[in-house]
C-alpha cells in the first residue's frame, strides 16, 4: 500500500471515530526531536590569509534552538505535505505566497500530530525549515532572505558561503546531500525555462526577484554541484545610496548625470563584484523618461525605473543545439527597433563589435560594462571582443572605431577592505598614431587606512578639464562647471 493510500486510510479511521494510528512511514523516530540544533555554530579552522575578504570566520545564519529532525521523518512529513496539497501545487490561480500559506498550515497539522511536545517557537522553526526544504530552496532560503548577505556561494553541499559587507564569510549551514542541492538548482532554472544536466552542465538564470545565479554541475563541478547566486536590493539603489556608501562623490554625480544628458556613450569597466551593474543601473536613471530604451542582457539584471524600456534577454540552445538568440542578435535586432539608448548589460563577445558601430551611427548616449582592471585595460579588452566577431579587421581600424564610438570610461573597483569605489573617471580623447589617447578627470587619491582595516580616500579632480564640458554648455546642460576649478589632487598639478 503505498503512502498516499495508508495516509488515506487513516483519515478514514479518525473520520468513523475509530483509534487513529499513523502509518509507520508518519511516526517520527525517537530523534525526531534533538536538543542538538539542526545547524550548528562551528569554527571554520584554515590556515591564516593575508587576504582578509576571504578569512573565513564562525558564522550561524540557523536559529541555534531550532529542532533537529531525521531524514526519514522529513522525507515522511514532506510527502505528507505532497499528498495534501495534491493538484493545487500546479495550480496556476495561486501564488507562490499563497501556495507557501497552505503549505505552512498542512505542515502544522502534520507536525502537531507527532511532535505535540515542541514549543511554540521550536514548532515555527520547524514548520519553516520543512516548507523551505518542501517549496522553497532549502538552506538559501533564509540567506535569500537575509538583507544583509550581498552573494551566496555553494561549492558542493557542505560548504556553503555568503558575502556580508564585501567580506566571505563561511557558514555553518549546507545541503544533506547531492542529491537535493541538485534538486533546488533545477527548480531554481526550470523556473526560468533553463535545463542543466549532463549534456548541458552549466547556466545562468536568475530568480523571481532577478538575483543572478550560475549553476555548474559535474562532471565539470569535480567535487560536487557549484551555485553562486548574486543577490540585488529590493530596491534599486539611487546615486544618493553611492554617495552615502562613498562610491562616488556628489560631485562626481552631477558629472555623470549630465553626461548621461548630453548622450555620451559611456562603458563601465571593473573586475568582478566591483558593482557595475549597479552603477549602470544608477546611470540608466539618469535617461530623460521620453526616451525609449532597449536592453539586452544574458539574464535580466537591469531595475530600469522608466516606464519606455524593452528588455531583451538572450537563450541558450535547446537539447537538439538549436534555436540559440545570442547577445550579438539581439544587439543587431535592437538596431530596428528605434531606440533612442541601448544598454547592453555586459561585453563579451563579438556583440562588443556591433555595439560600436551602433554608438557610431547615431545611437549616442549607449551604456555598457566590460570586464577589466583600468580604463587602459578596457580599451585593450574592447579590442579583443571586437576582433572575436571574425570581420579580419584590422587592428587599427578596431581601435579607431572604439576611439570614435567610446566617450568616457567608468572605472570601479573593489579594495582591500571590501569597499566597492569608482576609481576612475576617463576621457577618451581619439587617436595618436596606432594608440588610443586616454586622460583621467578624476582618479582615485587614497590617504591611508584607518584602525580598522578602512581605506581613507576618494575620487579626486585631476586639474584636467575635460572635453565633454564643452559639450554640456553647448547643450545647454545645467552644470556647475565651477567644479572643474577645484584644486587638482596631489601629483596632478
Amino acid at each position: 500500500m503505498s503512502l498516499s493510500d495508508r495516509l488515506q486510510a487513516s483519515r478514514n479511521q479518525r473520520a468513523a471515530g475509530q483509534s487513529y494510528t499513523p502509518p509507520p512511514e508518519l511516526t517520527l523516530p525517537d530523534d525526531f526531536y534533538d536538543d542538538a540544533p539542526r545547524f550548528v555554530e562551528r569554527e571554520v579552522v584554515a590556515a591564516p590569509v593575508a587576504d582578509p575578504l576571504v578569512a573565513p570566520v564562525a558564522e550561524r545564519d540557523f536559529d541555534a534552538d531550532a529542532p533537529a529532525i531525521s531524514d526519514a521523518a522529513r522525507t515522511a512529513a514532506t510527502d505528507a505535505l505532497y499528498d495534501r496539497l495534491g493538484s493545487r501545487l500546479n495550480d496556476p490561480n495561486l501564488s507562490e505566497e499563497q501556495l507557501h500559506a497552505i503549505a505552512r498550515q498542512e505542515l502544522a497539522s502534520i507536525i502537531d500530530l507527532q511532535a505535540s511536545n515542541l514549543d511554540e517557537e521550536q514548532r515555527s522553526a520547524l514548520i519553516r525549515d520543512l516548507a523551505d526544504d518542501a517549496l522553497g530552496l532549502g538552506p538559501l532560503q533564509r540567506l535569500l532572505d537575509d538583507p544583509s548577505v550581498t552573494e551566496i556561494m555553494v561549492n558542493g553541499p557542505d560548504h556553503l558561503y555568503v558575502e556580508r559587507k564585501g567580506r566571505l564569510i563561511r557558514t555553518g549551514s549546507g545541503f544533506r546531500s547531492e542529491e537535493r542541492l541538485r534538486r533546488v538548482i533545477e527548480r531554481i532554472v526550470s523556473r526560468v525555462g533553463r535545463r542543466i544536466d549532463e549534456s548541458s552542465p552549466l547556466v545562468d538564470a536568475r530568480l523571481p526577484d532577478g538575483s543572478r545565479v550560475n549553476a555548474i554541475i559535474p562532471p565539470l563541478a569535480v567535487g560536487g554541484s557549484s551555485l553562486t547566486i548574486r543577490k540585488f536590493a529590493k530596491e534599486p539603489l539611487r546615486a544618493h545610496d553611492l554617495v552615502e556608501f562613498g562610491t562616488i562623490t556628489a560631485d562626481m554625480t552631477e558629472i555623470l548625470n549630465a553626461c548621461v544628458n548630453a548622450r555620451l556613450n559611456i562603458i563601465i569597466s571593473g573586475g568582478t563584484g566591483t558593482g557595475k551593474t549597479t552603477l549602470l543601473n544608477v546611470l540608466s536613471s539618469f535617461i530623460p523618461a521620453d526616451e525609449r530604451i532597449v536592453t539586452i542582457e544574458d539574464a535580466v539584471e537591469l531595475q530600469l525605473q522608466q516606464e519606455h524600456v524593452v528588455r531583451l534577454e538572450s537563450r541558450p540552445s535547446n537539447i537538439e543545439g538549436k534555436g540559440e538568440v545570442t547577445i550579438r542578435d539581439l544587439v543587431r535586432n535592437a538596431l530596428r527597433m528605434r531606440p533612442d539608448r541601448i544598454v547592453v548589460g555586459e561585453c563579451r563577445g563579438g556583440e562588443s563589435l556591433d555595439m560600436l558601430q551602433a554608438m557610431n551611427t547615431g545611437h549616442d548616449g549607449s551604456l555598457s560594462t566590460v570586464h577589466a582592471n583600468s580604463p587602459r585595460d578596457a580599451i585593450a579588452r574592447l579590442e579583443t571582443l571586437a576582433l572575436m566577431a571574425g570581420m579580419d579587421l584590422p587592428l587599427r581600424a578596431v581601435r579607431e572605431q572604439i576611439a570614435s564610438a567610446v566617450d568616457v570610461i567608468i572605472q570601479v573597483s573593489r579594495l582591500r577592505d571590501g569597499s566597492r569605489r569608482v576609481t576612475a573617471i576617463t576621457e577618451v580623447l581619439g587617436m595618436e598614431g596606432d594608440t588610443v589617447t586616454l586622460q583621467d578627470a578624476f582618479a582615485f587619491d587614497q590617504a591611508g587606512v584607518d584602525a580598522d582595516g578602512h581605506v581613507i580616500g576618494e575620487a579626486r579632480y585631476t586639474g584636467v578639464r575635460p572635453r565633454f564640458a564643452e559639450r554640456f554648455a553647448e547643450l545647454g546642460i545645467p552644470f556647475d562647471q565651477s567644479l572643474f576649478s577645484a584644486e587638482p589632487m596631489e601629483g596632478w598639478r
